[in-house]
Protein backbone atom coordinates (compact mmCIF):
# COMPACT_ATOMS: atom_id res chain seq x y z
CA UNK A 1 0.00 0.00 0.00
CA UNK A 2 2.38 2.55 1.08
CA UNK A 3 4.53 1.60 -2.74
CA UNK A 4 1.10 2.45 -4.47
CA UNK A 5 0.81 5.85 -2.34
CA UNK A 6 4.91 6.27 -3.15
CA UNK A 7 4.00 5.64 -6.66
CA UNK A 8 0.84 8.12 -7.35
CA UNK A 9 2.72 10.64 -5.14
CA UNK A 10 5.50 10.73 -7.87
CA UNK A 11 3.24 10.83 -10.73
CA UNK A 12 1.56 13.64 -9.31
CA UNK A 13 4.68 15.75 -8.22
CA UNK A 14 5.61 14.86 -12.16
CA UNK A 15 2.14 16.29 -13.31
CA UNK A 16 2.73 19.24 -11.33
CA UNK A 17 5.98 19.85 -12.49
CA UNK A 18 4.78 19.50 -16.75
CA UNK A 19 1.95 21.77 -15.92
CA UNK A 20 3.62 24.17 -14.09
CA UNK A 21 6.72 24.26 -17.19
CA UNK A 22 3.30 24.25 -19.84
CA UNK A 23 2.24 27.03 -17.88
CA UNK A 24 5.27 28.99 -17.95
CA UNK A 25 6.16 28.11 -21.38
CA UNK A 26 2.91 29.57 -22.28
CA UNK A 27 3.46 32.88 -20.40
CA UNK A 28 6.78 32.99 -21.76
CA UNK A 29 5.78 32.68 -25.43
CA UNK A 30 2.48 35.49 -24.64
CA UNK A 31 5.23 37.90 -22.98
CA UNK A 32 7.28 37.35 -26.14
CA UNK A 33 4.50 38.33 -28.14
CA UNK A 34 3.67 40.85 -26.80
CA UNK A 35 7.36 42.24 -26.71
CA UNK A 36 7.43 41.49 -30.77
CA UNK A 37 3.82 43.38 -30.83
CA UNK A 38 5.75 46.25 -29.03
CA UNK A 39 8.77 46.41 -31.04
CA UNK A 40 7.04 46.53 -34.40
CA UNK A 41 4.93 49.17 -32.88
CA UNK A 42 7.66 50.98 -31.71
CA UNK A 43 9.70 50.39 -35.13
CA UNK A 44 6.33 51.82 -37.38
CA UNK A 45 5.83 54.64 -35.30
CA UNK A 46 9.91 55.68 -34.92
CA UNK A 47 10.16 55.23 -38.89
CA UNK A 48 6.30 57.33 -39.52
CA UNK A 49 8.26 60.00 -36.65
CA UNK A 50 11.60 59.70 -38.61
CA UNK A 51 9.81 60.39 -41.73
CA UNK A 52 7.55 63.05 -40.14
CA UNK A 53 10.30 64.88 -39.34
CA UNK A 54 12.08 64.77 -42.18
CA UNK A 55 8.98 65.93 -43.86
CA UNK A 56 9.07 69.01 -41.76
CA UNK A 57 10.18 72.63 -43.48
CA UNK A 58 14.02 73.58 -43.27
CA UNK A 59 13.22 76.30 -41.30
CA UNK A 60 11.66 74.39 -38.53
CA UNK A 61 14.06 71.54 -38.39
CA UNK A 62 16.91 73.71 -38.25
CA UNK A 63 16.77 77.16 -38.07
CA UNK A 64 14.39 77.61 -35.47
CA UNK A 65 16.75 75.19 -33.11
CA UNK A 66 19.43 77.53 -33.67
CA UNK A 67 17.11 80.32 -33.30
CA UNK A 68 16.13 79.03 -29.59
CA UNK A 69 19.84 78.35 -28.71
CA UNK A 70 20.84 81.65 -29.49
CA UNK A 71 17.85 83.17 -27.54
CA UNK A 72 18.88 81.49 -24.49
CA UNK A 73 22.58 82.92 -24.80
CA UNK A 74 20.88 86.32 -25.69
CA UNK A 75 18.51 86.63 -22.92
CA UNK A 76 22.15 85.50 -20.55
CA UNK A 77 24.25 88.23 -21.94
CA UNK A 78 21.33 90.79 -22.11
CA UNK A 79 20.21 92.90 -19.25
CA UNK A 80 16.68 92.06 -17.80
CA UNK A 81 16.05 96.05 -18.29
CA UNK A 82 17.13 95.67 -22.37
CA UNK A 83 14.28 92.83 -23.02
CA UNK A 84 11.51 94.84 -20.96
CA UNK A 85 12.49 97.30 -23.38
CA UNK A 86 11.86 95.20 -26.43
CA UNK A 87 8.95 93.72 -24.85
CA UNK A 88 7.22 96.79 -24.36
CA UNK A 89 8.25 98.22 -27.51
CA UNK A 90 6.30 94.94 -28.70
CA UNK A 91 3.53 95.98 -27.23
CA UNK A 92 3.65 99.78 -28.50
CA UNK A 93 3.68 98.14 -32.00
CA UNK A 94 0.69 95.87 -31.94
CA UNK A 95 2.63 92.51 -30.84
CA UNK A 96 3.27 91.80 -34.81
CA UNK A 97 3.35 88.00 -35.64
CA UNK A 98 6.05 86.17 -34.68
CA UNK A 99 7.77 88.76 -32.96
CA UNK A 100 8.95 88.48 -29.08
CA UNK A 101 11.35 90.00 -27.01
CA UNK A 102 13.69 86.62 -27.31
CA UNK A 103 13.39 86.47 -30.63
CA UNK A 104 14.43 89.74 -31.11
CA UNK A 105 17.09 89.18 -28.85
CA UNK A 106 18.32 86.11 -31.11
CA UNK A 107 18.16 88.16 -34.46
CA UNK A 108 20.45 91.05 -32.46
CA UNK A 109 23.25 87.91 -31.79
CA UNK A 110 23.11 86.56 -35.39
CA UNK A 111 23.54 89.86 -36.50
CA UNK A 112 26.21 90.69 -34.14
CA UNK A 113 28.36 87.51 -35.05
CA UNK A 114 27.90 88.10 -38.99
CA UNK A 115 28.19 91.66 -38.64
CA UNK A 116 31.48 90.90 -37.17
CA UNK A 117 32.31 87.99 -39.95
CA UNK A 118 31.87 90.35 -41.94
CA UNK A 119 33.67 92.77 -40.97
CA UNK A 120 36.72 90.65 -40.96
CA UNK A 121 36.29 89.88 -44.07
CA UNK A 122 36.49 92.69 -45.59
CA UNK A 123 39.49 93.89 -43.65
CA UNK A 124 41.63 90.70 -44.61
CA UNK A 125 40.41 91.12 -48.18
CA UNK A 126 41.08 94.94 -47.68
CA UNK A 127 44.48 93.85 -46.25
CA UNK A 128 44.81 96.99 -44.16
CA UNK A 129 45.46 96.50 -40.32
CA UNK A 130 42.98 99.84 -39.82
CA UNK A 131 40.24 98.41 -41.25
CA UNK A 132 40.43 94.92 -39.92
CA UNK A 133 40.31 96.35 -36.51
CA UNK A 134 37.09 99.21 -37.20
CA UNK A 135 35.49 97.36 -39.47
CA UNK A 136 33.91 94.00 -37.38
CA UNK A 137 33.49 96.75 -34.83
CA UNK A 138 31.27 98.82 -36.80
CA UNK A 139 29.49 95.91 -38.94
CA UNK A 140 28.82 94.34 -35.33
CA UNK A 141 27.24 97.46 -34.07
CA UNK A 142 25.27 98.17 -37.24
CA UNK A 143 24.35 94.56 -36.65
CA UNK A 144 23.26 94.49 -32.90
CA UNK A 145 21.47 98.06 -33.41
CA UNK A 146 19.82 96.78 -36.70
CA UNK A 147 16.66 94.82 -35.08
CA UNK A 148 15.84 97.18 -32.41
CA UNK A 149 16.12 100.49 -35.30
CA UNK A 150 13.44 98.50 -37.49
CA UNK A 151 11.29 97.44 -34.29
CA UNK A 152 11.60 101.39 -33.18
CA UNK A 153 10.25 102.02 -36.98
CA UNK A 154 7.51 99.78 -36.24
CA UNK A 155 6.64 101.53 -32.94
CA UNK A 156 6.63 104.74 -34.63
CA UNK A 157 4.49 104.13 -37.70
CA UNK A 158 1.51 102.72 -35.55
CA UNK A 159 2.02 105.51 -33.47
CA UNK A 160 1.52 107.63 -36.63
CA UNK A 161 -1.31 106.14 -37.42
CA UNK A 162 -2.93 106.29 -34.10
CA UNK A 163 -2.56 110.29 -33.61
CA UNK A 164 -3.71 110.27 -37.20
CA UNK A 165 -6.88 108.83 -36.44
CA UNK A 166 -7.64 109.95 -33.02
CA UNK A 167 -9.22 113.37 -34.31
CA UNK A 168 -11.87 111.63 -36.30
CA UNK A 169 -12.39 109.17 -33.79
CA UNK A 170 -13.47 111.62 -31.24
CA UNK A 171 -16.05 113.59 -33.32
CA UNK A 172 -17.42 110.18 -34.13
CA UNK A 173 -17.50 109.52 -30.67
CA UNK A 174 -19.01 112.79 -29.96
CA UNK A 175 -21.73 112.60 -32.51
CA UNK A 176 -22.73 109.24 -31.16
CA UNK A 177 -23.16 109.91 -27.72
CA UNK A 178 -24.87 113.33 -28.30
CA UNK A 179 -26.84 110.94 -30.25
CA UNK A 180 -28.31 109.02 -27.30
CA UNK A 181 -25.77 106.18 -27.58
CA UNK A 182 -24.32 105.52 -23.95
CA UNK A 183 -20.98 105.94 -23.88
CA UNK A 184 -19.11 101.66 -24.24
CA UNK A 185 -21.60 101.59 -27.25
CA UNK A 186 -20.40 104.69 -28.72
CA UNK A 187 -17.06 103.06 -28.35
CA UNK A 188 -18.29 99.38 -29.79
CA UNK A 189 -20.09 101.63 -33.02
CA UNK A 190 -16.60 103.53 -33.42
CA UNK A 191 -15.45 99.90 -33.37
CA UNK A 192 -17.39 98.69 -36.15
CA UNK A 193 -16.76 101.49 -38.43
CA UNK A 194 -13.36 103.41 -38.49
CA UNK A 195 -10.46 100.90 -39.20
CA UNK A 196 -7.37 100.63 -37.89
CA UNK A 197 -4.71 100.39 -34.88
CA UNK A 198 -6.59 102.94 -32.74
CA UNK A 199 -9.63 100.78 -33.19
CA UNK A 200 -8.23 97.66 -32.25
CA UNK A 201 -6.76 99.07 -28.90
CA UNK A 202 -10.26 100.32 -28.06
CA UNK A 203 -11.74 97.00 -29.37
CA UNK A 204 -9.35 95.15 -26.39
CA UNK A 205 -9.89 97.89 -24.02
CA UNK A 206 -14.01 97.05 -24.67
CA UNK A 207 -13.15 93.61 -24.14
CA UNK A 208 -11.80 94.17 -20.52
CA UNK A 209 -14.48 95.97 -19.69
CA UNK A 210 -16.41 93.26 -20.34
CA UNK A 211 -14.18 90.63 -18.36
CA UNK A 212 -14.86 92.37 -15.22
CA UNK A 213 -12.06 95.33 -15.36
CA UNK A 214 -12.92 98.70 -14.21
CA UNK A 215 -13.26 101.20 -16.49
CA UNK A 216 -10.25 103.30 -15.24
CA UNK A 217 -8.18 100.68 -15.57
CA UNK A 218 -9.10 99.42 -18.97
CA UNK A 219 -8.35 103.60 -20.04
CA UNK A 220 -4.88 103.03 -18.50
CA UNK A 221 -3.75 99.93 -19.81
CA UNK A 222 -4.61 101.80 -23.49
CA UNK A 223 -2.46 104.40 -22.63
CA UNK A 224 0.44 101.71 -21.76
CA UNK A 225 -0.11 99.92 -24.96
CA UNK A 226 -0.13 103.04 -27.36
CA UNK A 227 2.18 104.95 -25.75
CA UNK A 228 1.10 108.69 -27.83
CA UNK A 229 0.40 112.01 -26.16
CA UNK A 230 -2.43 112.90 -27.94
CA UNK A 231 -4.50 109.60 -26.68
CA UNK A 232 -2.83 109.91 -23.33
CA UNK A 233 -4.37 112.97 -22.60
CA UNK A 234 -7.98 111.72 -23.69
CA UNK A 235 -7.58 108.99 -21.25
CA UNK A 236 -6.68 111.53 -18.36
CA UNK A 237 -9.96 113.29 -19.48
CA UNK A 238 -11.91 110.45 -19.45
CA UNK A 239 -10.42 108.95 -16.44
CA UNK A 240 -11.35 112.24 -14.32
CA UNK A 241 -14.23 112.05 -16.21
CA UNK A 242 -15.51 109.14 -15.01
CA UNK A 243 -14.03 110.08 -11.33
CA UNK A 244 -15.77 113.38 -10.49
CA UNK A 245 -18.96 112.77 -12.55
CA UNK A 246 -18.91 115.01 -15.15
CA UNK A 247 -20.56 114.98 -18.49
CA UNK A 248 -19.12 112.38 -21.35
CA UNK A 249 -20.56 114.26 -24.16
CA UNK A 250 -19.02 117.99 -22.89
CA UNK A 251 -15.88 116.23 -22.32
CA UNK A 252 -15.55 114.62 -26.09
CA UNK A 253 -16.75 117.80 -27.41
CA UNK A 254 -13.44 119.40 -25.92
CA UNK A 255 -11.21 116.59 -26.58
CA UNK A 256 -12.40 116.57 -30.31
CA UNK A 257 -11.83 120.16 -30.91
CA UNK A 258 -8.46 119.82 -29.25
CA UNK A 259 -7.29 117.04 -31.36
CA UNK A 260 -8.44 118.90 -34.75
CA UNK A 261 -6.26 121.87 -32.88
CA UNK A 262 -3.17 119.68 -32.41
CA UNK A 263 -4.04 118.11 -35.70
CA UNK A 264 -3.30 121.72 -37.50
CA UNK A 265 -0.39 122.73 -35.66
CA UNK A 266 1.36 119.23 -36.54
CA UNK A 267 0.54 120.40 -40.30
CA UNK A 268 1.99 123.39 -39.63
CA UNK A 269 5.03 122.37 -37.73
CA UNK A 270 5.58 120.05 -40.98
CA UNK A 271 5.55 122.94 -42.86
CA UNK A 272 7.70 125.35 -41.32
CA UNK A 273 10.10 122.40 -41.24
CA UNK A 274 10.01 121.66 -44.53
CA UNK A 275 12.36 124.32 -45.94
CA UNK A 276 15.52 123.39 -43.46
CA UNK A 277 14.95 119.44 -44.80
CA UNK A 278 15.17 120.63 -48.35
CA UNK A 279 18.46 122.62 -47.93
CA UNK A 280 20.91 119.73 -47.76
CA UNK A 281 19.31 118.19 -50.56
CA UNK A 282 19.74 121.41 -53.01
CA UNK A 283 22.99 122.15 -51.57
CA UNK A 284 24.62 119.32 -52.52
CA UNK A 285 22.71 117.43 -54.96
CA UNK A 286 20.65 120.19 -57.25
CA UNK A 287 22.97 123.34 -57.09
CA UNK A 288 26.33 121.05 -58.40
CA UNK A 289 24.34 120.20 -61.20
CA UNK A 290 23.23 124.21 -61.88
CA UNK A 291 26.42 125.02 -61.48
CA UNK A 292 28.05 123.00 -64.13
CA UNK A 293 25.48 123.88 -66.49
CA UNK A 294 25.13 127.85 -65.90
CA UNK A 295 29.37 128.15 -65.60
CA UNK A 296 30.75 124.91 -67.58
CA UNK A 297 30.44 126.39 -70.89
CA UNK A 298 31.91 129.55 -70.01
CA UNK A 299 35.09 128.12 -67.88
CA UNK A 300 35.70 125.89 -71.32
CA UNK A 301 35.87 128.80 -73.26
CA UNK A 302 37.91 130.65 -71.08
CA UNK A 303 39.90 127.63 -70.85
CA UNK A 304 40.14 127.83 -75.19
CA UNK A 305 40.75 130.97 -75.19
CA UNK A 306 43.18 131.77 -72.70
CA UNK A 307 45.50 128.58 -72.27
CA UNK A 308 44.59 127.42 -75.98
CA UNK A 309 43.19 124.15 -74.45
CA UNK A 310 41.06 122.23 -77.16
CA UNK A 311 37.91 120.11 -75.66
Amino acid sequence: MSSLYLLFGLIGIFAAVVLAGLAAQLSLADRNRAVRLLEAQVGASGSDMWSQELSRPFLERVVRPIGSTLASIGRRITPMGARDRIAKKLVIAGSPERWDAERVVAIQVIALAGGVALGIYAGSVSNHHLLLLVLPALFGVFGFFGPTAVLDRKVQARQNEIRKALPDTMDLLTISVEAGLGFDAALAHVTKNVPGPLTLEIGRMLHEVQLGVSRVDAFKHLAERTDVEELNGFVLSMVQADLFGVSVSKVLRAQAKEQRVKRRQRAERKAMQLPTKLMFPLIFCVLPAVLVVVIGPGIIRIATTVFGVHT
